[in-house]
């Protein structure tokens, strides 16, 4: 009688226990990812929509809970480049919102500022498309999933070199990445038997390339290689290449992806045709897992637009988010946290990625596209490929 007691007030005390600690882990609520990115000012407004399509379409697949608890969203707008605001909205989020774990930004300066006061706050923060190399060396709780452009032009300038023609021209706009890009070519085409004839560096915000592709033009090499960003005048720029004849007299134009990327390529049309350019990722990625990608994007977005290298780094920027939410049962522990991601590899929809452990970068694959009409489709077709690339300077 004593036993069968006794036995039946450890089953009442582990039952009590349970609920208690299921009471608990309820009471926690759910868990706050807070993102700073760029939803508003010209350009801005598509890398929006295209972020929160990826944020859909890995919901989608995914649910919208990791680790047993509900995800929440909290979204705020750093209008553009602009680190005072990335820095304050940034501040707001951990302070007002205590939000767990941040994910943004569209550029390198604004992610310079957000990593600043995840470091002073032990947030851990992940980078979704900041493309300077060495911006997180003293953010020890800064992790990127897009890629860096040294990281994709390095082997790009080599190949060029070797196949393309012996001198070039560099044409880059003169900000981090750009310098980052054009330098990095130069180096790479030199230390493979090149020689760069010249460059020029253009501000950011000019889009008349006329008087540049004509001083490149004058310089009569056999490569051109150019740096314009996502929102920098693509459009622009290929027309200005079409209208000086560089091509026809001879010269191979090589880009970086940004300037032919799925969101401006539709407008771009037969002016990027045979357009020859380097990035971590094209909607044209031959994998299950990008054409579930692709299709779930195109559902959110509402439309036949396909996703981008902004879109992909969002979607394995959350991925990540999710995988280290689970590894911890449903709480985020910074340092915990930036231990897992050190270790982290993953397939994602541009094939497979890591994070370096002494540097917190990604590593990924690097491929060369061209632009082309396959069964009436203009997209980049990948034509080869740099299996997993670290960043050369970090």
């Amino acid at each position: 009688m004593i036993l069968r007691f006794f036995r039946g007030s450890l089953a009442l005390f582990a039952l009590a226990s349970l609920a208690t600690a299921g009471t608990a882990f309820a009471q926690q609520g759910p868990l706050k990812i807070g993102i700073v990115f760029s939803f508003s000012g010209g350009d801005n407004v598509e890398q929006g929509k295209e972020f929160d399509a990826a944020i859909a379409a890995y919901q989608k697949e995914h649910g919208d809970s990791a680790g047993g608890r509900k995800i929440v969203l909290i979204k705020r707008d750093d209008t553009g480049i602009a680190p005072e605001i990335a820095r304050r909205l940034t501040q707001e989020e951990i302070v007002q919102e205590k939000v767990d774990l941040l994910v943004g930004t569209s550029y390198t300066p604004n992610a310079i500022a957000m990593s600043q006061v995840s470091t002073q706050a032990k947030v851990p923060f992940f980078i979704v498309n900041a493309a300077t190399s060495g911006i997180m060396a003293k953010a020890p709780y800064t992790a990127r999933f897009g890629f860096t452009q040294a990281q994709i032009t390095d082997a790009f300038g080599r190949w060029a070199a070797k196949t393309q023609g012996n001198t070039a021209y560099a044409l880059f706009q003169d900000y981090g990445p750009g310098i980052d890009a054009g330098t990095t070519f130069e180096k790479a085409f030199t230390a493979a038997g090149g020689t760069v004839l010249g460059e020029a560096r253009i501000p950011v915000d000019n889009k008349d390339f006329t008087a540049y592709v004509q001083r490149a033009k004058d310089a009569k090499p056999k490569v051109l290689y150019a740096f314009i960003n996502a929102t920098g005048g693509g459009i622009e720029f290929l027309r200005a290449i079409k209208a000086s004849g560089l091509e026809s007299a001879g010269t191979k134009v090589l880009v970086n992806g940004a300037l032919v990327n799925e969101a401006i390529l539709p407008a771009e049309g037969d002016a990027a045709l045979g357009i020859i350019s380097t990035s971590d990722y094209t909607s044209m990625h031959d994998s299950a897992l990008n054409h579930q990608f692709v299709r779930d994007f195109k559902a959110a977005y509402g439309g036949d637009q396909n996703p981008s290298f902004i879109a992909v780094a969002a979607y394995d920027a959350i991925a990540a988010a999710y995988k280290v939410i689970d590894a911890q049962h449903g709480t985020i522990d910074p340092d915990k946290t930036m231990d897992i991601v050190k270790s982290m590899k993953f397939e994602s929809p541009r094939g497979p990625i890591a994070i370096d452990p002494a540097t917190r970068d990604i590593i990924l694959n690097a491929y060369f596209m061209r632009a082309e009409r396959r069964k009436g489709v203009l997209g980049n077709y990948e034509f080869q490929t740099t299996p997993m690339v670290k960043d050369p300077f970090e």
